[in-house]
């Protein structure tokens, strides 16, 4: 007869307990792209919506801004690294495919030995992260989780292709989840999918190149399409309407495709007063990181309050999407 398995205690739900960002100092503005590439400042703000966005030096690596951004998100909850108990870095930038990034910036930390593994879901990763950690607490597998997105496009990006210069930029961003209260649920189910047969609009190009391309047009027409479903399906799951939701944060990749996403859930029923955020005018697009920095922003900013019912939700290369609605710390 086989000995009976045993279970860690669980818990009823997790929420998130504090958040961080790093941004790097460099700012690149529309008029320095247009010293470089056929643009102006007026059409990429047309376009996309962005002003401004930050580019790291040669010097500092993907794993120094997580360091950053997840050492300020556990001052934010006032933890000691010695409180985690895993840590995952959603990333889609690193240099090389081993080792990951979540191993170095645990040690770093001075979380050496927990658990550490990156995720790979490009600009939807932090709230696949969010939804895995979410679970880790719920199950009983760890008390405390840190989940950061970090990216540093700019050692992807062709500096001389305007389609994706004036685009993408460089940061990291973290939040860390643990337990709720027995009678709170500060995390809502992840609502997540892919679209693999869209997988070649962005991709990383051949070793000939090694830098990243992105069919805009195609991009653009399916995230205004499909990602406003996504998002009522996550406000759905969490036993929800899309009235109660007070803030959005989606992942900012366009200023118009957060604006199209925003107005379709206005059609079905979200406040003319929700608040959106629209970091990407001075941040860029910084995939995987968009999310977290824009919420430390918006709540460094007074933008957000402690207790407001937001709703991420990221999209992107895969093609893949998840959100879910969560309480703000």
């Amino acid at each position: 007869m086989s000995a009976g398995l045993q279970l860690p205690p669980t818990a009823p739900g997790a929420r998130l307990l504090g958040t961080g960002s790093f941004r790097p100092e460099r700012v690149v503005t529309n008029e320095d792209l247009a010293k470089r590439v056929d643009t102006d400042d007026a059409w990429i703000r047309s376009r996309v919506g962005i002003a401004e966005r930050r580019v790291a030096d040669a010097d500092t690596s993907l794993p120094d801004m997580a360091v950053a951004a997840g050492r300020a998100a556990l001052t934010d909850a006032g933890l000691d690294p010695s409180d985690v108990d895993a840590v995952i870095v959603a990333t889609c930038t690193m240099p090389n495919p081993i080792p990951n990034a979540a191993a170095q910036v645990a040690d770093r930390l001075g979380a050496g030995g927990v658990a550490a593994f990156d995720v790979n879901t490009a600009c939807a990763g932090f709230c696949y992260g969010l939804g895995v950690a979410n679970d880790m607490i719920r199950s009983g597998t760890a008390r405390h989780v840190l989940v950061i997105g970090a990216e540093k496009l700019s050692d992807w990006i062709d500096w001389d292709d305007r389609s994706t210069c004036i685009i993408f930029a460089d940061a990291a961003g973290a939040a860390v989840v643990g337990a709720a209260a027995e009678d709170e649920v500060g995390i809502g189910p992840v609502a997540w999918g892919s679209a693999g047969d869209h997988a070649t609009t962005i991709r990383i190009l051949g070793e000939s190149t090694n830098k990243l391309h992105q069919e805009g047009q195609t991009v653009f027409r399916w995230a205004t399409g499909e990602i406003a479903p996504v998002a009522l399906d996550a406000i759905a799951r969490a036993g929800l309407e899309p009235a109660d939701i007070d803030v959005l944060i989606p992942h900012q990749a366009n200023l118009r495709i957060v604006e199209a996403i925003a107005k379709r859930l206005r059609a079905k029923g979200a406040r003319e007063d929700l608040v959106v955020a629209d970091d990407i005018v001075t941040t860029g697009n910084t995939s995987s990181a968009s999310i977290p920095v824009a919420l430390d922003h918006m709540r460094a900013a007074g933008r957000v309050r402690s207790g407001d019912t937001m709703l991420l939700v990221g999209f992107g290369a895969g093609l893949s999407y998840a959100g879910q609605v969560v309480v703000c710390p």
